[in-house]
């Protein structure tokens, strides 16, 4: 009995309908780390809030000489595996030059 050769595959191509869940709270990052791990990047995004200095300008110098430290903490991590942080890049790119475009324009 002879064998059947296999078929192909065929690849489809879906369109992505992209979904955004209203359990996902948005927030603002201030300052941003990026961990290379073995095959893929950690982003970690993180919001720095100043301290809360009122007063006169010597009382503010005073209680600047005792903070030690700012906070920052983390509200998001992602993780982007090694071969799509091109495109990743490549995304944030594009939209940081169309920001350039339209500041411009409006000067």
């Amino acid at each position: 009995m002879a064998k059947k050769k296999p078929e192909k595959e065929k690849e489809v191509a879906l369109p992505i309908e992209w979904s955004v869940s209203e359990a996902i709270i948005a927030k603002y990052a201030t300052n941003m780390v990026v961990q290379r791990l073995e095959n893929e990047f950690l982003i970690s995004f993180f919001e720095m809030k100043p301290p809360i200095l009122l007063g006169d300008p010597e009382l503010i110098a005073e209680k600047l000489e005792g903070v030690k430290s700012a906070q920052a903490n983390c509200v998001a991590q992602i993780i982007v595996a090694h071969n799509k942080l091109p495109s990743f890049i490549e995304a944030l790119q594009k939209n940081y030059d169309k920001l350039l475009e339209d500041i411009e324009d409006v000067d």
